[in-house]
């Protein structure tokens, strides 16, 4: 069963001297129960906006989205009592209150149970590693544990749906990996997530389905596994203490490769025959750290996705 549903939804805004700005343009998708939705793009390509209209943040243009079953413009009371929401930054935490008050605070907000909101309290601030920082300002932590009380406000209510946007952010590799192990937990237990990501290990390693947008349409959507097969990218092949004359036998064999002062090589050798080739001259070379990568989510979005960041 979906429990969010997107159809025709379209979004525009109003930019300097009157020019419209479609930020959304016709996206349609489902999300079933218990499963992760990762969403990756370029900064501007949507992915923001299409998380605020789940949210009931902002009202679409046109088209619909229901979150389990209410339509987020006709019922919105109603979506915000099964969502959770993590949009990070500065905003929607008080600095000169303390983690546990911050909780409280909002727990109130929502609507909780007096009695039970203690006891939620003290068991997501634990959850999150935030326990024996629970009676210190906000302000006084760094932005990878702003990040956790963040997320410890979205699960006060221990919500159906949760939306994330970039919540690991700042994020240490140990509070990174209970991130991931708490994805994991809510999965299983049923929790539908739609996390905003750029980090592609991350999306291979938590996401049902990912879907690539740009300029306010789904390129493409599927598991990891669906995107990989329809794509033909060629292996990465990396090296150290590559010499000069080696760096370029390869660079003429068919595909890619580059090489930096300090002789590390990157190279994508366009086919099986080109890939041993290039073996066997770095084994001939006696190179270091020879390794070969298959292609992941970053081959895909980088084929997908337009390239329109550096134009070296």
């Amino acid at each position: 069963m979906a429990v969010i549903e997107v159809e025709g939804l379209t979004r525009t805004f109003r930019a300097r001297r009157g020019h419209q700005v479609t930020a959304l343009d016709h996206v349609g998708l489902e999300v079933g129960q218990g499963e992760v939705l990762g969403l990756l793009g370029p900064n501007g390509a949507g992915k923001t906006t299409l998380s605020r209209i789940l949210t009931t943040l902002l009202v679409p243009t046109s088209g619909t989205a229901r979150v389990a079953g209410f339509d987020v413009v006709e019922r919105p009371r109603e979506v915000r009592r099964r969502i959770g929401l993590v949009l990070g930054g500065d905003r929607g935490l008080y600095g000169r209150l303390t983690a546990r008050q911050n909780l409280r605070y909002w727990a109130a907000l929502q609507g909780l149970d007096p009695r039970a909101v203690r006891r939620r309290t003290e068991e997501v601030l634990e959850l999150l590693g935030l326990a024996a920082r629970a009676d210190d300002r906000v302000e006084t932590f760094s932005r990878g544990m702003v990040q956790r009380v963040h997320l410890a406000r979205a699960l006060l209510g221990e919500p159906d749906v949760l939306v994330m946007d970039e919540p690991t952010n700042g994020m240490d590799p140990h509070a990174g990996a209970g991130f991931r192990a708490l994805v994991r937990t809510l999965r299983s237990n049923g929790t539908t997530i739609v996390l905003t990501t750029h980090d592609m290990q991350e999306a291979q390693a938590l996401c049902s389905r990912v879907a690539l947008i740009d300029h306010g349409r789904i390129l493409r959507i599927g598991s990891a596994t669906e995107l990989l097969a329809g794509l033909r990218a060629p292996r990465t092949l990396t090296a150290e203490g590559v010499k000069a004359d080696t760096a370029a036998r390869i660079a003429a064999l068919p595909g890619s490769a580059t090489t930096d002062a300090e002789g590390n090589l990157t190279a994508r050798p366009a086919d099986d025959e080109s890939l041993a080739q290039a073996l066997l001259l770095l084994a001939q070379a006696r190179a270091e750290s020879i390794a070969v990568a298959a292609p992941g989510l970053a081959e895909v979005y980088r084929t997908v996705i337009e390239d329109r960041e550096f134009t070296l």
